[in-house]
């Protein structure tokens, strides 16, 4: 705005106060000097007492997925929000040009974006354009100045700038510097003086783009030679920054300092459990040492690529990512031999005992590196440890895994381990929980518990709280589980282990399902898909969740992302856990939804699981649970006996969540529905009512509430002396707790089940009379959880139901329509 309009501005601002009037003015702070005429009004204005001055930043990754959301038409993966977010930081026109040609060109139709790994996404030409007429406002030599900074990092130092520009001397390098500050193009770092980094990485981008690869390889080779010469003794420190500069001039530099600076900020990042950072960082020293060889198993081993692999390794199992399992395994498997065969027993022993899901090839190296010590040694206690979980849950055999732990519980505590102790009890512990031991796993873990309190061990003590959290949730504690799950969540992050951080969200995420606390659930959920998109039990539970509260779209998507990353996952004992989420996910939503669509997804899901070699008990309890809500949807009664009987004697409990979606179902209620399908009245009831117990007691009220219906259904099947009157206190019950916490299907199951008592009508949607009462039904239940009324429904002895609400807007159009 010119002079003549900010006065105007100035003089209307001191005549708002009596007017019904509100002025937006909107500026780009970066282009306003001390000299530019709105500095002087903005000064102004800042008297006047109605003037509020409003700072607007970049979107929140939140605000990206919404925005992605909005433009796409679908839920973007969190792979996609989290790249935008990074590569445009927010800035809203860089949002909107980057995600535009993803739309316009398909990228983002569910097909395609369900078998993306990763993503990646361009500059594009409006983007381009909008930084170059910034960067044509500088100078030429500022231009030059910068476009080598850009060479140098999204950050960068005088110190290092300075010896890249011969022909310039500091203070002139300054006078540069300064011109681009004052244009906002980059700005100082307040840590140091003489630190300096570009306002956004596009900027950096744009600037290095225009080089030409000859130009920015030998770049890379002087800004790497320079920086190990200025780093001197300290350039050890500074290892990734030189890696990545080696790596960039590798054509022109030999790979020596390469290989070296790469596996010195590899084993850095592993040090702060940066795993994927890690694995980059490996991944190239592999390369550069082996070259791009077809098979790098037949590559010759010596030990500088023995302690790559040994890193790589590491860093693999650390992603959590399946697709790099057997390729960890590989990695470990290569380094152990090299070890083995030149005799290094300490460095066999350490790649025996990595931390990683137990596997075939993870426990053979464990018994190869027993041979290499004396049977009682510190040494063999700790590969002992290291055994437990793979002979219990890998291979079944509860006896071997409690003769390993005896002997290393007897080492630990001869050397005064305590870390070892304690590693050994969580380890036994587990197992006793696949083996559903429950009293034993607490016993063991409870006393670990007592051990963290003398060493600092944050990945043991965050899987004794989880294995106790567990245990308890299952046993029906329900405030004792969350004290030890949130528990979970400080040493969980503390380890910095990907997998703790993982486990700690989804067992929260689990504990305020099961009462219904949905939002807090969300939360829980959001987090740990944020940390591991892909993960079985979260994305089941999340679909769970969604279906529990009538958005059927989101649970919708939750379930195609869980059936595809079960798809995807490699195959293998350590998986079958996540394997078998959609055996049980899917028969609940089919029972929230009535729609029986993927039952035979569920049912290979429940194959891959039973058809292994061993299955622990745990795991069958977990996976009979969806094999009996299929055979009661079918009203299969010999697979309803098969399914009684296994699980029969797990009564009184919740089966265990562990890696699996917590699928938060009392065993007692699904004995009730079998014993109904298959036609014993009386020890259907009398699982429902101790079901009904079991989650009073426990306050899992969202279990209860649905227990109450199907028992309700049971009495009305039964038809005997009293079931109808109980039936509709039950349906009372029922209503009352699903419209206090907004689960929608149930309540126009329930209303549905309260029309059908008291013989209004059928409510089979292919009947004219019967859609209008399922779409009045809806309503209620739309309204209900839209305006949270007060809903008090009553039942009067003729068996008309009335529904009181009050403060709902329409209230008595609704009464009309309902009758």
């Amino acid at each position: 705005a010119d002079k003549p309009s900010l006065l105007l501005l100035e003089f209307l601002a001191r005549e708002l106060s009596g007017a019904r009037l509100l002025i937006i003015g909107t500026y780009r702070d970066m282009e306003l000097s001390r000299q530019h005429p709105l500095a002087e009004s903005l000064g102004g204005l800042n008297r006047e007492r109605l003037f509020q001055r409003v700072l607007l930043r970049g979107l929140s990754q939140e605000d990206v997925r919404r925005f992605i959301e909005i433009a796409s038409g679908i839920a973007p993966p969190t792979g996609l929000v989290e790249a935008v977010h990074t590569q445009t930081e927010g800035n809203p026109l860089f949002v909107t040009e980057v995600v535009r040609p993803l739309v316009q060109e398909g990228e983002m139709a569910p097909e395609q974006a369900s078998t993306r790994d990763s993503w990646t996404v361009r500059i594009p030409e409006g983007v381009t354009e909008v930084i170059g007429r910034r960067l044509n406002r500088l100078s030429q030599r500022c231009n030059e100045t910068l476009t080598i900074a850009s060479v140098i990092g999204r950050e960068f130092e005088l110190r290092q700038l300075s010896p890249l520009i011969e022909d310039m001397s500091e203070d002139r390098l300054l006078e540069v510097l300064e011109e681009a500050l004052a244009s906002r193009v980059i700005e100082e770092l307040p840590q140091a003086v003489g630190r300096y980094q570009f306002t956004h990485a596009l900027i950096q981008e744009t600037l290095a783009a225009e080089l030409t690869l000859t130009r920015r390889v030998r770049l890379h080779a002087r800004i790497a030679e320079t920086l190990e010469g200025l780093y001197g003794d300290d350039a050890d420190a500074h290892a990734a920054e030189l890696a990545h500069h080696f790596a960039e001039a590798e054509s022109v530099l030999s790979t020596d300092k390469l290989v070296r600076y790469s596996m010195l900020a590899g084993d850095r990042a592993l040090g702060i459990y940066a795993h994927q950072e890690a694995l980059a960082h490996f991944q190239r020293a592999l390369t550069a040492k082996e070259g791009l060889v077809s098979d790098p198993s037949s590559a010759p081993t010596d030990a500088e690529t023995a302690a790559i692999l040994f890193g790589l390794g590491r860093a693999q199992v650390g992603t959590l990512e399946a697709l790099y399992v057997q390729e960890a395994q590989a990695s470990l498997g290569r380094a152990f031999d090299y070890y083995v065969e030149v005799g290094d027993v300490a460095k066999a022993v350490a790649v025996a005992e990595s931390p990683g899901t137990p596997s075939e090839a993870s426990a053979q190296r464990t018994a190869r590196a027993l041979t290499l010590v004396p049977p009682d040694c510190h040494e063999a206690g700790r590969l002992l440890s290291h055994q437990i979980s793979y002979l219990g849950e890998n291979q079944g055999d509860y006896e071997s895994a409690g003769a390993a732990f005896s002997r290393a519980l007897e080492i630990a505590q001869r050397e005064q381990d305590a870390a070892l102790e304690m590693r050994t009890l969580v380890a036994m512990g587990h197992v006793d929980a696949y083996h559903l031991r429950l009293e034993d796993n607490l016993e063991r873990e409870r006393r670990a518990l007592e051990i963290s309190r003398q060493v600092d061990r944050a990945g043991t003590e965050a899987h004794a709280h989880y294995e106790v959290a567990n245990v308890l949730y299952g046993m029906g504690n329900l405030t004792e589980a969350q004290h030890h799950a949130t528990a979970t969540l400080a040493p969980a992050e503390r380890s910095g282990r990907l997998f703790w951080a993982v486990s700690s969200l989804r067992i929260n995420e689990t504990l305020a399902s099961v009462e219904g606390d949905w939002a807090t659930a969300r939360d829980f959920s959001h987090r740990g898909l944020e940390l591991s998109p892909r993960d079985p039990g979260l994305l089941g539970s999340r679909a769970v969740l969604e279906y529990q509260v009538g958005d059927f779209a989101q649970g919708e998507a939750h379930l195609e992302w869980l059936i595809e990353a079960v798809r995807q996952a490699a195959p293998g004992p350590s998986l079958l856990r996540g394997a078998g989420a959609p055996a049980v996910v899917i028969p609940m939503v089919a029972r929230i939804t009535g729609v029986d669509d993927r039952s035979e997804v569920a049912r290979a899901a429940a194959q891959s699981v039973l058809m292994a070699p061993v299955t622990i008990p745990m795991n069958r309890q977990y996976i009979t649970m969806g094999l009996a809500l299929m055979a009661v949807q079918g009203g299969d009664v010999e697979a309803a006996k098969e399914c009684y009987a296994v699980l029969e004697p797990t009564r009184g409990t919740m089966p265990l969540p562990q890696v699996q979606c917590g699928v938060n179902l009392a065993v007692d209620r699904v004995l009730g529905l079998l014993a109904q399908t298959i036609g014993n009245w009386d020890q259907a009831a009398d699982h429902f009512e101790e079901a009904m117990a079991f989650c009073r007691k426990a306050g899992y009220r969202p279990e209860l509430a649905w227990t109450c219906c199907d028992y309700s259904d049971m009495l009305r099947q039964r038809d005997a002396e009293g079931d109808h009157a109980k039936a509709i206190t039950l349906l009372d019950e029922s209503l009352a707790i699903s419209s206090e916490l907004g689960m929608r299907p149930l309540m126009g199951r329930v209303l549905a089940r309260k029309l059908e008592i008291q013989g209004v009508a059928s409510v089979d949607p292919s009947t004219g009379s019967g859609q209008a009462i399922r779409n009045s039904i809806d309503a209620v239940a739309s309204a209900v959880q839209t305006a949270q009324p007060d809903l008090r429904p009553h039942t009067a002895p003729d068996g008309t139901v009335t529904i009181l609400f009050s403060d709902i807007e329409g209230s008595t159009e609704m009464t009309e329509r309902l009758g």
